[in-house]
């Protein structure tokens, strides 16, 4: 009787599914379900187990009985748990470099191409918004009165490269990854995120107003303490303010795209900059004019205007430290949006010399517009390998070929989905930047036509700017994932950063030397 019950094909069948079912444990907050399951009769069972790992103590089983201890997050660890994502955290295997594990959508040229243009025009467009907007509240009494804001400026629209862009590089590889699938885990992760993202927001712009006030006292030998805290005051109010605002569009666009099928990485971080710049700029013209007119009578309304958003700074750090994702980058996150910082402020003392000078004061409509072009073309290569990294290699395993950054023109020649983007992106910078010069010459009421000259002087500063920074974002991208850093939260505020600083250099000198030969720069 036992050779006939266990001969019958429906009591085989019960015995194999009871043989590969799979126990997982409960974590403390997180119950992953069990992976679909298959016979060995139909396949070979793997060799890698279903696994679950937290920031607390937790045991792995199977039905081997093989006990795991789990590891720690680090830097380079994936946003949320999930076994398919590249390779196991077990055995550290990788995944077959063809099996579509990640999700992502495949992409042709033309499907890149369309992706990438439209918010790239759109990003365009704001720039050109925060130029003409730069242009003219300038003249207004505050600018006038503390042309220390002027030093602000670089900074403060440099942390959507700090803070946005990265934050959308961040959740962009989360969902090319199938990360965001679980309601509960993703809603976590964006609120730990955005929690974090405020936090910085207020220490950066604390930072930078700190920084501007330096630079100025360095420059006039005097800064009075009043001017100081203004700076403060219009600093971090803007910081905030914008960084909420932009932060949950953010997150609206991310998720939109996973639904419609569009690759994030394409679009989420041209859209965080789209509005950005112009955003941003208008909240620091209109804060810095009211708190202008508090200086005076009611000085009291600056200090509780830095001690409330002082205040805050506590509950961001507990919300942000519910996610072990976020908890990492509350503690490692800090040195490259500060570094980036430092380094948009000395762009911000070349932009505060060269208005100052009559025959140079023009630049100050093009400056947002050669460094939004720059940080956003650079910040969607950056965000793409970074992405193509997480989801093919471990940390600090690099492609073949790719060890030493000796060769820089790899960047566009080759035969990967990453070279045919950094080649489509460089060939968008002189049709771009032409539309967005007469989109300025429009706006301008079309009076005046950019001369030949000084289209041909903008156009090659954007073109070096730019090819610069795709060179840049390759190895840097690269030379962070082999130091086990993370290259979504690391390298986008370098590289807006430095596109700030180079975009600002290199229009100078085209300003300059059109000045020294007698062009105008219009006709």
């Amino acid at each position: 009787m036992k050779n006939d019950n266990a001969s019958n094909p429906c009591n085989q069948m019960i015995l194999k599914q009871a043989f590969c079912t799979m126990v997982v444990q409960e974590s403390q907050d997180t119950k992953l379900t069990q992976s679909d399951s298959v016979c060995p009769s139909q396949q070979n069972r793997s060799n890698t187990s279903l696994s679950q790992f937290s920031g607390s103590s937790q045991h792995f089983t199977s039905n081997e009985n093989i006990y795991y201890e789990p590891e720690e997050y680090t830097e380079t660890d994936f946003l949320l748990p999930n076994q398919l994502y590249g390779r196991s955290r077990l055995t550290r295997s990788p995944q077959p470099k063809d099996a579509n594990v990640s999700g992502a959508p495949e992409e042709s040229i033309c499907s890149m191409v369309v992706q990438i243009l439209v918010p790239f025009l759109l990003a365009g467009l704001g720039t050109v918004s925060a130029g003409m907007l730069l242009n003219i509240v300038q003249s207004w009494e505050v600018f006038q009165e503390i042309t220390e804001i002027l030093i602000l400026v670089p900074a403060v629209l440099g942390m959507k490269g700090n803070l946005e862009m990265t934050l959308a590089s961040r959740l962009s590889t989360a969902v090319n990854a199938g990360k965001m699938d679980s309601p509960r885990e993703k809603w976590m992760l964006i609120a730990g995120n955005l929690a974090l993202k405020q936090l910085q927001a207020t220490v950066l712009g604390l930072l930078a107003s700190l920084m501007a006030s330096l630079l100025g006292w360095m420059a006039e030998g005097q800064m009075p303490f009043n001017h100081i805290m203004l700076l403060c005051s219009t600093s971090v109010s803007t910081a905030f303010v914008a960084s909420l605002l932009q932060g949950i569009v953010m997150v609206g666009v991310i998720i939109g795209s996973k639904r419609i099928g569009i690759n994030p990485d394409n679009v989420a971080t041209p859209i965080a900059a789209s509005f950005g710049d112009l955003i941003t700029l208008a909240l620091l013209a209109c804060f810095s004019q009211w708190f202008y007119s508090f200086i005076e009578l009611y000085p009291y309304v600056l200090y509780l205007v830095n001690l409330s958003f002082l205040c805050l700074i506590p509950a961001w750090v507990a919300v942000s430290s519910k996610h072990p994702a976020s908890e990492i980058l509350l503690h490692t996150g800090w040195e490259p949006i500060i570094t980036a910082m430092l380094i948009s402020s000395i762009g911000g003392v070349i932009l505060d010399k060269t208005v100052l000078d009559p025959n140079l004061a023009g630049i100050i409509v093009y400056a947002p517009v050669i460094n939004g072009v720059g940080g956003n073309l650079v910040s969607i290569q950056s965000s793409r390998i970074s992405t193509h990294l997480h989801l093919k290699h471990s940390p600090g395993e690099l492609p073949v070929g790719r060890q030493s950054c000796s060769n820089p023109w790899h960047t566009f020649f080759g035969s990967g989905a990453n070279h045919r983007s950094a080649k489509i992106l460089l060939l968008l910078v002189i049709p771009g930047q032409l539309i967005f010069l007469h989109a300025i010459h429009l706006i301008k009421g079309g009076h005046t036509l950019p001369s030949p000259l000084f289209t041909i002087a903008f156009l090659f500063a954007s073109l070096i700017q730019v090819l610069i920074l795709l060179c840049m974002a390759d190895c840097l991208v690269h030379c962070l994932w082999r130091r086990g850093k993370d290259p979504d939260s690391y390298s986008i505020p370098y590289l807006t950063a430095l596109g700030d600083l180079l975009g600002t250099a290199l229009l100078s000198i085209a300003f300059l030397m059109l000045w020294c030969i007698g062009d105008s720069g219009s006709v």
